[in-house]
């Protein structure tokens, strides 16, 4: 039987959190470059009037990064609220991705082909594992932005189209990541059960451990019995049956 609480945290290590946090940075980054809710800057950048555009981007992007952590931290307890928190995750992302795709197609271009050099370029970027040891906020910080140089060539652009564009693919790799997380979370709540079971399992298995207290052991194996009824009246039966049949009168 597992655990009664599960194994928790550990969201620093993924490659999703990774990516996560640079689509927020490299978000809020992107709205104070491109996007301008004062007309008289209108030109390079995108008219944004009540920063309404602004605010929706930056939030999605937090809330992917922020539902991550809290899933991961709710997972000891919770793997379907941490199934829920990952594809709340997955949906603040997908709705970040279509502001990216409507910035483009506003400017009067398509997002980039699958078959794009650039986009295959961006695709092809294979992250590094996170190793830290005892400093895992400032680690993690210091990857996340060891990572975030190998995109620098599209992310520091002064086009917003191509900044646009790669952030699509950055947003597109996380949804598949997290997909992935989602389905894993699933095969390991059908394989352990949920917290609410494991409780319930302990608490069974405290009370018959009280019952066995005093119980005689099993002639045949040696393991604890305990006290079971039948027509005949109560007698002794070992803890294992059906695995041993041994059995004394009470």
């Amino acid at each position: 039987m597992p655990e009664l609480f599960d194994k928790h945290g550990g969201f620093r290590r993924l490659h999703s959190f990774t990516l996560a946090t640079i689509v927020q940075l490299d978000t809020l980054r992107f709205c104070r470059r491109f996007l301008t809710s004062d007309p008289r800057e209108v030109g390079a950048k995108f008219y944004d009037p009540k920063g309404r555009q602004y605010d929706q981007m930056t939030q999605a992007a937090r809330s992917g990064r922020q539902n991550i952590i809290e899933g991961s931290e709710r997972s000891s307890t919770s793997k379907d609220t941490e199934m829920k928190l990952t594809d709340v995750a997955r949906a603040s992302l997908g709705e970040l991705r279509g502001d990216y795709e409507i910035f483009i197609l506003d400017r009067g271009h398509l997002p980039w082909s699958v078959h794009d050099p650039e986009s295959k370029a961006v695709n092809a970027i294979s992250l590094d594992e996170a190793s830290f040891a005892d400093d895992m906020v400032h680690e993690s910080a210091k990857h996340a932005l060891e990572q975030r140089k190998k995109y620098a060539r599209w992310l520091d652009s002064g086009d917003a189209v191509v900044v646009a564009n790669a952030m699509l693919i950055i947003i597109g790799r996380v949804l598949k990541m997290l997909k992935r997380q989602k389905e894993a979370q699933g095969a390991t709540f059908e394989e352990s059960g949920g917290f609410s079971e494991r409780l319930s399992y302990k608490r069974i298995e405290a009370r018959e451990g009280q019952k066995t207290v005093d119980a005689p052991d099993c002639p045949q194996c040696g393991k604890p019995m305990r006290r079971r009824k039948s027509a005949k009246g109560d007698f002794w039966g070992c803890s294992t049956f059906p695995d041993c049949k041994g059995t004394r009168p009470a």
